[in-house]
């Protein structure tokens, strides 16, 4: 076998500087302002707008080993927490150049396994002090408030602002002409309980506790307090809406019909609007800006609250919520919908149309509906040759006695609706087309059960196997329409609702004008669902905005001015006694110089800086702040319960600030970090690298070949 070997350099590593490079590339999207890449086939020409490490390493062609093994673990963070992806990606880069840095000064590779392992042990253990319970999170966002603040001039006070507060305030006077607006939903016209969801949404910004929802004319000075909330709206909030895209200036007020509407859309919550919305400030905390998600979110924790109250469970349930993306409106019309939402093709879409408002009868397939489809563990029988499986002595197309047998069948069981986890024959969906039957194939798992439990009906592999137990009753079908009642048709593809009475079932409904940014806003509406999901596993947040990085940096720079080591003393015993005392420190501040990039780049994604240098030393400034305080833990988290950690002297808006505050998942976020490390010790512990197959001939006559060693 033809093979291609390369050492390994010790003082440059290739393995690493590789990966430095590809980390590099995704290092815009760390922090809540990201900055989107346009990715581009060479082959289609089309494009697709991306925003996350694990889009961004699907879309390149990863032929080294670093860059496969840098894409394993961010599909394994994906994966098991679809969030963090960002983090673990930049610290992967940031150490892999630290890492590179202890090689060139000569630090023995153990050395840096063992003091950098150790290091991030400590850190884990030390932020722990920093863990929030959800509990205390909905409490102090509940009773936040929007409070006015004089001008300060820089020469002045240093101005009261936080990073995470320079984008929540950006999104909030975003989204502040929402206020009167209730989240768009769809009418209902089944009567169920899914017409219950009417009753239990809640305004986007309602619930924030922080937002009036009653708004002011704009030279009115008075106050008024929105019943139920202890909400008040004061000419500092109404100043914000003179912009606004929904209320203009043109008039002296709100009519009265955008007022009725808003308040009699909360007589029919509970008083408790905090209590009800609880989920909902936790969305917001954990949005990291990303508005549309929320207000997606919080419509879901509304519904979802009393069956969550009845079971005793305050878990989202996402096996109950799916995703739905229509493309050709604006993202303004973006809702949550009871029951399943699908595009459907025009042909289904008349079929849908013919059913009008009647009960159908659904059947459930747990596989492909096709003529080859065979169940998994299915073994044909050996050493048999198939030359024709069904012969037609009238002639015809091969599969025609197949289509007629399945069509027959299912005419005979009187079936309407036929969801299927798989693919679906074409030629099969056009004759029952053509005999009003619909059906949908590509359909998730967990849509099939939950229209099996709300029908009765009973998925099977085959339709050989159906019987008449397996057909479930009370499904309907209807065209999706949009927040104004009228009915979406796009041209190619159409979307369509499909519902039953009791089915818990709930969709996203996500618009957009633009193709190439609808998978851009899927991934960002799961992603807040799992940090939402995953909070309430945990049941304890940590503080965002870099206050945990914060803390990790202050502890470690501790450490390496400490006589002795961090970790287990086994360790220290096993380990030279030389090393303590020369390699240790340096080891310690390549890992916080990982923590110091963080930050840095945080800071300057968000326009707190005007340059990563100046990012760079506006850390330093709270460093030496946490450790003049004595405990840099107590430090940060009175920080971040006034508004803030990093906090800056430019304001973008320094005449009013927000107590909305951001946190971050516990177990995601110190994942991130383990696995960054261990790709990055992995990586230098590699000392050579040997390429078998056709690859070598192409290394022989490139410009690398010198590097190579051919067996």
């Amino acid at each position: 076998l033809p093979m291609a070997f390369r050492d390994v350099n010790a003082r440059r590593h290739i393995g690493l500087q590789q990966l430095s490079a590809l980390a590099s590339t995704g290092r815009t999207f760390l922090g809540p302002v990201k900055s989107h890449k346009f990715i581009v086939d060479e082959i289609t020409k089309q494009s697709t707008l991306i925003c996350s490490a694990v889009r961004l390493l699907e879309s390149l062609d990863l032929t080294s080993a670093v860059g496969q093994l840098l894409n394993e673990s961010i599909q394994a963070q994906n994966k098991e927490f679809q969030t963090g992806m960002s983090t673990l990606l930049f610290l992967a880069g940031a150490w892999s150049s630290a890492v590179v840095e202890c090689l060139q000064q000569n630090v023995p590779v153990p050395a840096i396994v063992s003091v950098m392992s150790e290091g991030l042990n400590s850190c884990c253990e030390r932020v722990q002090c920093l863990q929030i319970p959800i509990h205390d999170v909905k409490k102090e966002l509940c009773s936040s408030r929007v409070r006015p603040k004089a001008f300060e001039s820089r020469t002045g006070q240093a101005g009261h602002d936080a990073l995470t507060n320079s984008w929540d305030l950006l999104c909030f006077q975003r989204e502040i002409s929402a206020t009167e607006e209730v989240i768009p939903i769809n009418s209902c016209s089944h009567q169920g309980d899914d017409c219950n969801f009417n009753k239990l949404l809640v305004s986007p910004l309602a619930g924030f506790g922080s937002v009036a929802s009653v708004v002011k004319a704009v030279g009115d000075k008075s106050s008024s307090v929105l019943s139920g909330s202890g909400v008040t709206a004061s000419s500092c909030v109404t100043r914000k809406l003179t912009h606004s895209r929904h209320f203009s200036t043109h008039g002296k007020g709100c009519s009265a019909s955008q007022q009725g509407n808003f308040q009699g859309h909360l007589s029919g919550l509970p008083a408790d609007v905090c209590g009800c919305c609880g989920l909902g400030h936790l969305a917001v905390a954990l949005s990291h800006g990303n508005q549309t998600s929320v207000k997606l979110l919080q419509s879901i924790a509304a519904y979802q609250q009393e069956r969550a109250e009845r079971s005793g469970n305050s878990q989202i349930n996402i096996a109950e919520i799916v995703t739905c993306c229509v493309l050709g409106l604006p993202e303004s019309y973006s809702c949550v919908s009871p029951g399943f939402v699908t595009l459907v093709s025009p042909e289904q879409a008349t079929v849908i149309k013919r059913f009008a408002d009647k009960a159908l009868r659904v059947l459930l397939m747990d596989g492909d509906l096709t003529e080859e489809y065979r169940h998994l563990g299915f073994n044909r029988p050996p050493n048999v040759r198939t030359t024709l499986e069904h012969p037609s002595p009238q002639g015809g197309r091969a599969g025609d006695p197949w289509l007629s047998r399945m069509l027959d069948i299912l005419m005979s069981f009187e079936v309407n609706l036929v969801l299927v986890k798989g693919n679906v024959c074409k030629n099969l969906m056009e004759r029952c087309m053509a005999s009003r039957i619909l059906v949908i194939g590509c359909v998730a798992r967990d849509v099939l059960c939950a229209f099996g439990a709300a029908t009765g009906a009973q998925a099977v592999t085959y339709l050989s196997q159906l019987n008449a137990s397996s057909v479930g009753n009370g499904a309907w079908a209807e065209l999706w329409k949009s927040s104004d009642g009228r009915a979406v048709d796009l041209g190619e593809l159409l979307p369509a609702r499909i519902s039953a009475g009791g089915i818990p079932l709930l969709t996203a409904v996500l618009t957009t004008a633009l193709p190439c940014k609808a998978q851009l806003l899927e991934d960002q509406f799961w992603t807040l669902l799992y940090r939402l999901h995953h909070a309430l596993k945990d049941g304890k947040v940590f503080p965002g905005g870099g206050a945990v990085e914060l803390l990790c940096l202050s502890h470690i720079q501790a450490l390496a001015e400490q006589p002795g080591r961090p970790g287990n003393d086994r360790v220290v015993r096993e380990l030279p006694g030389p090393w303590l005392a020369e390699y240790k420190p340096i080891v310690l501040q390549a890992l916080a110089s990982g923590w110091r990039r963080y930050l840095s780049v945080l800071l300057w994604n968000t326009a707190r800086a005007s340059s990563e240098l100046g990012a760079g030393a506006s850390v330093d400034h709270h460093l030496r702040k946490a450790a003049a305080c004595g405990s840099p833990s107590a430090y940060i988290l009175e920080e971040f319960r006034r508004g803030g950690v990093l906090r800056s002297g430019s304001e973008p808006f320094p005449d009013q600030v927000t107590d909305l505050k951001v946190c971050d998942n516990v177990a995601a976020k110190t994942e991130a970090w383990r696995r960054a490390l261990d790709l990055v010790l992995l990586v230098l512990q590699t000392d050579a690298e040997i390429i078998t197959g056709p690859r070598r001939n192409q290394i022989l006559n490139s410009s690398v070949s010198s590097e190579f060693m051919f067996l």
